[in-house]
């Protein structure tokens, strides 16, 4: 029983627990590895290690209010995913389409390296990308590429160090997790999106404008 493996736990543990669970209720992914980027370096992650250890409480708990706990060791991810259609997580079209195009840099740059997985853009390369491969015609406005760029931080796909989102020198990291969230078969699926908008300019200049939404992915809780 849950409750009896739970009282096991030291005090320390339980608030660990409890901890750990409402970051997976609010960010979906738990990564082995957290980079520094002041010493360009990652350090393991002892919230990871904590789950790794008690993974079958974790996804005791998890099951009773409908979300499967699922690990990828590989890569160094722990992630929920929820049995409930409404539980899910919908992005904008902008939003989307940057998703989009960081997994396509990602695929890009990981066949470039032998060793590191740490995967690194800007977001003036990110801009640039959308703009050669169609998806935009412009640059979009500041406002649209900050919220952007927030929700995918948000949600564990990419990190940066100090800086404002927007700007075009802003190192972004793009995180193993977005392999999670965009698989081979959504990047077709993704395509389906371009092409229903010839000519681009796909991005408003105003979210407020913005009213199409699709999902971001079939795993974010």
């Amino acid at each position: 029983m849950f409750e009896e493996k739970f009282e096991k736990l030291s005090l320390t543990e339980q608030e660990s627990f409890r901890r750990i669970i409402n970051w997976l209720l609010a960010h979906t992914y738990l990564l082995q590895g957290n980079y520094v980027f002041d010493d360009s370096m990652k350090r393991t992650n002892p919230d990871y290690l904590f789950v790794e250890r008690q993974f079958g409480l974790f996804q005791d708990y998890l099951e009773y209010s409908g979300f499967h706990l699922e690990r990828d060791s590989n890569y160094g991810v722990i992630f929920i995913s929820s049995t409930y259609e409404y539980n899910r997580v919908k992005f904008d079209k902008a939003t989307t389409l940057m998703l989009y195009v960081l997994r396509l840099i990602y695929e890009e740059e990981r066949e470039k390296l032998s060793l590191s997985r740490d995967i690194f853009t800007s977001t003036g390369d990110l801009v640039h990308k959308m703009i050669s491969l169609g998806v935009i015609k412009k640059k979009p406005s500041n406002l649209v590429l900050r919220d952007s760029l927030r929700t995918l931080n948000r949600f564990r796909v990419i990190e940066k160090p100090d800086g404002s989102w927007e700007a075009a020198d802003t190192k972004l990291l793009i995180l193993p997790t977005i392999l999670f969230i965009v698989t081979n078969e959504r990047i077709s699926n993704m395509y389906k999106l371009i092409d229903e908008e010839p000519g681009g300019d796909m991005i408003p200049e105003d979210e407020e404008d913005e009213e199409t939404y699709q999902d971001a992915s079939d795993s974010l809780a």
